[in-house]
């Protein structure tokens, strides 16, 4: 049978889409529910539901970022969006990121079923019954990194980073603030950027120390530390390795 994931922090809607629609119809079964998108990416983890209906207008969550990182994630996954959320830029956004039906609140139950119909119908057209066994991490297609959601994904983490690059940051900071796991975060970056993170990471820190050495009143050893480096020699290898010369070279050649 389908499985399907709800999330929405609203308990009587979550109960009303669960014990109202008689999921036996679409060959579909509830396989478990959340009211925050915290609750709701660890659901998706563990089930990894074919189905999703889910709000995108919850306390301390991005919607549309959880909706790009379950897309790409898993790009197999039929999602419905019901919301109170009215503005037309956001429901395009949502479409274009693989979202089936943008549904707003209060949805006339034909409206709820005829998005079961049109997601279970995608379903089975891609060749799923709902007795595939899933992935594990590492298993799936690289060919799911290429998609709108994936492209959104990638953006959103290239942002975080160029905001964050003065932090001690790691990819898991990266991938926790994007909804996505570190495995799939990693991969996505390689794919669309050639590069991995750390790679990423020092070259945007790098780029900043270089604007930072052409004024002679700041000290290598402060800019170190001003654009993330924990110490100076890690600075220096790191600059040089990318550069070419050393950072006082560098400065030197630019003053």
């Amino acid at each position: 049978m389908y499985k399907v994931a709800i999330i929405d922090d609203e308990p009587i809607i979550v109960e009303g889409l669960s014990k109202t629609i008689d999921w036996s119809k679409w060959n579909a079964r509830v396989a478990g529910f959340a009211y925050d998108g915290a609750e709701g990416i660890e659901l998706i983890r563990k089930e990894k539901p074919d189905i999703l209906i889910s709000d995108i207008a919850m306390p301390n969550m991005d919607g549309l970022t959880m909706i790009a990182a379950v897309k790409s994630e898993f790009p197999y996954m039929q999602v419905s969006v019901l919301t109170g959320y009215r503005e037309f830029d956001y429901a395009r956004e949502a479409l274009h990121l693989g979202v089936t039906r943008f549904l707003l609140k209060p949805s006339r139950h034909d409206e709820i079923e005829e998005a079961i119909t049109a997601m279970t119908d995608k379903l089975r057209q891609s060749g799923r019954t709902g007795q595939e066994q899933e992935p594990e991490d590492g298993q799936e297609d690289d060919a799911i990194l290429e998609n709108p959601a994936s492209s959104f994904i990638v953006n959103n983490a290239l942002k975080y980073i160029k905001e964050n690059y003065t932090e001690k940051l790691k990819l898991v900071d990266v991938a926790d603030h994007i909804y996505v796991s570190q495995w799939h975060l990693s991969k996505l970056l390689n794919k669309h950027t050639g590069k991995n993170f750390s790679e990423i990471l020092n070259g945007i820190r790098i780029e900043k120390a270089k604007e930072l050495l052409k004024d002679p009143g700041y000290r290598i050893v402060d800019i170190a530390e001003a654009v993330g480096f924990l110490d100076l020699a890690h600075f220096s290898r790191v600059f040089k390795k990318i550069c070419g010369v050393s950072a006082n070279d560098y400065r030197n050649s630019e003053i």
